[in-house]
């Protein structure tokens, strides 16, 4: 019998641990994968260094990891689409609310993924590439076609003979703010495919990268003239969808909406990065939560004055609405069999076992451009 490990964090703040775990076993709609590869995301590092602070109902040992890629070794009932021995990738959620670390999270060896947010892997690609996919799927899914947030079109799932659908004439213009984080690169690929046109930012050496995932202009986005740039590439061209990815991105792009937009975020106008990485959580938390509420409220009054709508993604409430099956079943399988979506960034592997797992977060953190830090398993 095949026995599970996990890289525990047992306590906030403290460094992950490898030991024994539960064999999780599949309840109705669910899957247990043998994990090969996990990604690595600032989420996790976010928790780890600020616990319940941020996620105040994750209490006592967590094993956190939601990028999963893998092979099917049990299935619950109700799961059609996937048998043992099937190679997968998907989405672990254990770390929502009302979800249990211990039978989802994807630092383990083995952990439970639901059928609705898991999709097959297409012969030849590796288990490395594929782990990059999940949560920057999912959040940027969540961000463009949520009817809370951008509310616009799904992409269709590729044709019989592979061949891509028809673009509409005279295309909207997306601009995805940050293209070549792992969010943003989904984010384009997935408008690009959905048939809109799409502008985004990024560091000038990450030009080429995001426009290969189908941006038509990238922009510097920490050049002085940037919004002046954007302005104008549009000319009379409206800009009414936008996609924020990094901290002070919300900002920016909120300058260049007009009237009627929408702003979706996916990152706070201030980072909780550097609050994860403070030696002692008080009294340092009380300025920088005071920043972030100052921060969001001056964007709100912004957003209001300009009559842009805004809105906060959760990548993973995709689990509980259309938009989640619609990429993970309708779209997505067909789309990297078809090669019409590419699991990007690229993946960096800094280690193997779960004992490289520790080592990689603190990796991310130095940080990394343009890749995804990836441990095998």
């Amino acid at each position: 019998m095949p026995e599970n490990s996990a890289a525990w964090l047992l306590a906030p703040r403290t460094r992950l641990t490898v030991g024994p775990a539960e064999m999780p076993r599949p309840a109705f709609g669910e899957v247990i994968v043998r994990v090969r590869a996990v990604a690595i995301n600032p989420l996790d590092w976010i928790i780890q260094g600020t616990g319940q602070v941020t996620y105040r109902w994750l209490s006592g040992p967590t094993v956190l990891g939601t990028d999963v890629a893998g092979e099917v070794t049990a299935v619950g009932e109700g799961v059609a689409r996937f048998r043992i021995g099937d190679r997968v990738v998907g989405l672990a959620t254990g770390t929502d609310r009302g979800r249990d670390t211990r039978h989802e999270g994807g630092f383990q060896l083995y952990t439970a993924l639901l059928e609705q947010l898991t999709a097959p892997l297409p012969d030849g690609m590796d288990y490395s590439s594929a782990a990059v996919l999940p949560l920057a799927v999912s959040t940027a899914a969540c961000g463009l076609f949520q009817q809370q947030n951008l509310g616009l079109r799904l992409p269709e799932s590729p044709t019989a003979d592979g061949e891509p659908h028809e673009r509409p004439a005279g295309p909207e213009t997306v601009l995805i703010w940050g293209g070549s984080t792992s969010v943003g690169s989904a984010a384009v690929q997935l408008a690009t495919e959905a048939g809109y046109r799409v502008i985004s930012t990024a560091s000038p050496r990450n030009f080429d990268f995001v426009r290969s995932l189908g941006a038509e202009a990238v922009f510097d986005y920490r050049g002085p003239s940037v919004i002046e740039d954007i302005r104008r590439h549009l000319g009379a061209t409206p800009l009414r969808s936008a996609l924020a990815v990094g901290a002070g991105s919300a900002g920016a792009a909120l300058r260049l909406l007009d009237r009627g937009g929408r702003l979706a975020m996916a990152s706070t106008p201030l980072s909780l990065e550097a609050l994860a990485a403070r030696k002692r959580l008080f009294p340092a938390m009380v300025p920088v939560f005071g920043r972030v509420g100052a921060s969001m409220t001056g964007l709100m009054i912004r957003a209001r004055v300009a009559g842009v709508r805004t809105s906060f993604i959760w990548g993973s409430s995709l689990r509980d609405d259309e938009v989640g099956p619609a990429i993970w079943r309708d779209y997505l399988p067909g789309a990297l069999a078809a090669g019409g979506f590419l699991p990007r960034p690229e993946p960096m592997v800094v280690g193997d076992g779960l004992d490289a797992i520790q080592d990689a977060v603190v990796r991310l953190r130095a940080g990394v451009s343009a890749q995804k830090v990836v441990v095998t398993l």
